[in-house]
């Protein structure tokens, strides 16, 4: 090959590499954007906003669309983990929004999103859940705080039989064991404010046994919750 040769391919070599960066350069600003509209989206959930939640992914979605069409020529980009960690997130926020909202909890395919990452959203969203039974319990809504339990448990009984390699869940194992952590010490809370309820309304059935005209259901103040230092 000649020199002059050599330098024509070498440029092209370049113009391909300039197209390249500028495809990485672009899924580091959408992920992340991704990402954040994906966490504004769960702390709406958290305060009650279920339908501004669902237009903040709503905006998170078609970003997140036209990110994967982009880098469909890219496959080392895509695969590089930036995309991946996007999915996830906005994952995590769509199954959060859809337990606590009380609706089907989507798909994959559902989603756009790849397995690993709806898997791992999967054990993020369930240990997110945490926050929201603590929430139930301080309103004495312990019947929701159980439910929530419930789907908290359901998810860790799924995760827990997907048993591949780290590679090919992207550290599933991982994440699952965290969930297994957090459901435990919920689990510890919601037992503790049961207990604690139901010797509560023993008590003012003793004390109306008894003719105390003043036992009500909400004497006592033996309903003891987590402070938030506890919820994580």
């Amino acid at each position: 090959m000649r020199t002059s040769d050599l330098q024509l391919t070498t440029g092209a070599i370049l113009d391909r590499f300039d197209i390249v960066s500028a495809a990485r350069d672009r899924a580091l600003t959408e992920g992340r954007q991704i990402i954040r509209l994906s966490a504004n989206t769960v702390r709406a959930v958290h305060r009650g906003e279920l339908a501004e939640a669902a237009s903040i992914l709503s905006d998170a979605k078609a970003l997140l669309s036209a990110l994967i069409d982009h880098l469909a020529p890219y496959p080392s980009i895509y695969w590089a983990g930036y995309v991946q960690d996007a999915m996830k997130e906005f994952a995590e926020a769509n199954v959060t929004l859809a337990i606590v909202g009380g609706e089907s909890i989507p798909g994959p395919e559902d989603l756009g999103v790849e397995d690993a990452p709806f898997l791992n959203a999967l054990a993020e969203s369930a240990s997110e859940l945490r926050r929201e039974v603590l929430d139930r319990l301080r309103a004495d809504e312990l019947n929701r705080a159980e439910n929530l339990l419930a789907v908290m448990d359901d998810i860790y009984d799924v995760l827990i039989t997907v048993d591949f390699p780290d590679a090919i869940t992207g550290g599933l194992r991982r994440t699952t064991d965290q969930l297994r952590a957090v459901l435990e010490r919920t689990r510890g809370d919601l037992t503790v404010a049961l207990t604690q309820k139901r010797l509560q309304r023993s008590l003012t059935d003793a004390r109306r046994a008894l003719g105390d005209e003043s036992a009500s259901d909400g004497a006592g103040g033996l309903l003891a919750v987590p402070t938030s230092e506890d919820e994580s």
